[in-house]
């Protein structure tokens, strides 16, 4: 079968950017009712070629060619919303009423509701609803997914594979990048490397087209090598002075000084766990909480142990933020109790950006009390050398935060967050506007990570790859635990995110396994299965309810002990006008410390026992 000949190509384009170009040599071809993806690094232009493209920015050299009367659409990483209403907003293009009515729809969406005051995932979707009602022959989408949910993105993953136009696509998710793509357009090193097939093949191939590389720059400087001893230690090229194999050398150098250039810096991440926290992080019993005529949750019951790795999923607005928040103790539920583990000392990353003001620039951020230095992990480190970890150039640190792209502020709120030491990671949507080869650093950091991971995400391929333990909410109160990922959750609980669904038998059947499940493995981390009796007895021993008792008491004391124990330390005079006193409080609080540790773990024993043995 003929070639289709393409939409829009770019040939040999070129685009200088400050002192090197951004683009260079860079061919591009958009077949008809292709989904292809585009994918690179942060930095690297993405968003830049698409405009060119479209034609909304123009190359310093090369050809761009266009079939007549191609229609275009774009969606930005960023759309901003005008008009009074949403309809409004959705027919500013060329889209006909009738139609931008019924994709707004589509998309879950009010047409006449005020275009302002909306959530980031309103703003999405009605950007989508907009470019897709204009009924474009290539639709140009950057970064799509950003704070859409699942259910949102299941939608456009959906739309896309039954539409008639193309498709170019930005986007870190690698998961409805698996699903939508037919061929991936790979921008690095300021060229384009195409691949006829979706992004389920791309590592691979990737990777092998890295070794080629790197074996090529290896058989470079092999060569340089060879020729400047030629060069040198010939008594006839000195005595004559050989120019051209001088500029032949010359030319050798400056192209793996080119080629070295274009190697990415990698990103520098790290984490400190810093103090281990008693072995129960957090525990929930019966908790509900409602806010006015609306449940977020039913009477809900979990358990949290360091080192888990808990994913909490569900459609926007159904309550995960929440969730996270009595977990960690900063809300109330209605009903129900929570208890808290010991020394628990918790870092939060929210997706919001709270506490990045646009006009503040980025050492304002990372130096929040003034200076040039930043604590890092106990250590203290110049604050540019640590920017330089996270791939920010010298000349950015003076920049407001306003003209960073969503990329660079959440590297930057990476950086804020890990810089302190904590065995409670919560990372509220940490995977918006950070491109693959971030993700992946990510990844291996928590994968590596000790302490205790709470991750809300709508990644599933991120979630697949860290979570132990996934829990779910509907929106409509419902919750269920899930051993495993985003793949098990689904698999166990078919059709519990669907929009006014109940449960169904099989589903109720699934979600009572998976509790029994995970059940099993919560018994299993608080209680060494190598002391299992012979015989199980029928309920707990006396001694054993009592003791229970005794330790629910300790609990509910030795952290007000601890307190009144640090208050006293915190008086900065207190080591030189009483040494003894200051002795005295320090050993007291330790053993307040050692004492709860010791009785979370037997509680945590006595309580698992109590629950195997149903009460």
């Amino acid at each position: 079968m003929a070639a289709r000949p393409p939409l829009v190509a770019l040939k040999d384009v070129r685009l200088q950017d400050g002192p090197r170009p951004l683009f260079d040599g860079v061919d591009i071809a958009i077949e008809p009712r292709t989904r292809a993806a585009l994918v690179g690094r942060n930095g690297a232009g993405k968003s830049t070629l698409m405009k060119l493209v479209m034609g909304l920015a123009e190359p310093d050299a090369g050809e761009r060619s266009v079939q007549a009367g191609v229609r275009f659409a774009y969606v930005p990483q960023e759309p901003v919303i005008t008009g009074g209403t949403l309809l409004d907003y959705a027919i500013s293009g060329d889209a006909q009423p009738w139609t931008a009515e019924a994709w707004l729809t589509t998309f879950g969406l009010d047409p006449a509701k005020p275009a302002v005051n909306l959530s980031g995932g309103e703003i999405r979707r009605a950007a989508l609803a907009k470019a897709f009602a204009e009924e474009p022959d290539l639709l140009l989408l950057d970064e799509p997914t950003n704070h859409l949910d699942i259910l949102a993105i299941e939608l456009l993953e959906n739309e896309l594979i039954s539409a008639r136009f193309a498709v170019l696509v930005v986007s870190h998710d690698r998961a409805f990048l698996n699903r939508t793509t037919q061929a991936v357009h790979w921008l690095e090193g300021r060229r384009v490397r195409t691949l006829n097939k979706g992004f389920a093949a791309f590592d691979e191939w990737a990777a092998k087209v890295q070794e080629e590389e790197a074996q090529s720059l290896q058989r470079l400087t092999k060569t340089i090598e060879r020729e400047t001893e030629t060069f040198y230690r010939s008594i006839t090229a000195r005595r004559t002075r050989n120019e051209g194999r001088a500029r032949s050398l010359d030319a050798l150098r400056a192209d793996r000084a080119e080629r070295l250039k274009d190697v990415p810096r990698e990103l520098n991440l790290g984490v400190d766990s810093g103090v281990t926290s008693g072995k129960l992080v957090a525990e929930l019993k019966g908790v509900t909480k409602t806010f006015g005529d609306r449940t977020v949750i039913k009477p809900f019951t979990t358990r949290v142990i360091r080192g888990d790795r808990l994913a909490i999923v569900g459609p926007n607005g159904a309550g995960k933020t929440t969730l996270v928040k009595i977990l960690l103790g900063e809300l109330q539920p209605d009903s129900g109790t929570v208890r808290l583990g010991a020394n628990l000392d918790p870092v939060y990353l929210d997706q919001s950006r709270e506490g990045l003001r646009s006009d503040m620039t980025l050492w304002d951020a990372l130096t929040p009390g003034g200076g040039d230095s930043i604590l890092v992990r106990g250590v203290s480190k110049h604050v540019a050398a640590y920017a330089k970890d996270f791939l920010f150039q010298e000349g950015q640190l003076r920049q407001p935060i306003s003209t960073l792209s969503g990329g660079e502020r959440n590297r930057l709120l990476l950086a804020r967050a890990l810089a302190k030491p904590a065995n409670m990671l919560v990372l509220d949507e940490p995977t918006n506007d950070l491109d693959m080869d971030t993700l992946d650093k990510l990844e291996e950091l928590l994968e590596s990570y000790d302490g205790t991971l709470i991750l809300v995400s709508h990644d599933r391929d991120f979630v697949d790859r860290l979570a132990t333990s996934t829990i779910a909410m509907n929106g409509r109160g419902d919750i269920v635990e899930t051993p495993g990922g985003w793949t098990d959750f689904i698999r166990q609980n078919p059709g519990f995110l669907r929009p006014g669904a109940n449960p169904r038998p099989q589903d109720k059947e699934a979600a009572r396994r998976a509790e029994a499940a995970d059940e099993a493995r919560r018994v299993e981390k608080a209680e060494p299965s190598d002391r299992a009796p012979a015989k199980k007895p029928a309920k707990m021993s006396f001694k054993d309810t009592h003791r229970l008792k005794e330790l629910e008491g300790l609990l509910a004391t030795l952290p007000a002990d601890i307190a009144r124990h640090e208050a006293t330390l915190a008086d900065p005079d207190l080591y030189t006008r009483d040494r003894k006193a200051f002795d005295r409080a320090t050993a007291n609080a330790d053993r307040a410390r050692a004492l709860l540790a010791a009785a979370e773990e037997e509680w945590l024993e006595l309580e698992a026992k109590r629950e195997a043995l149903g009460g």
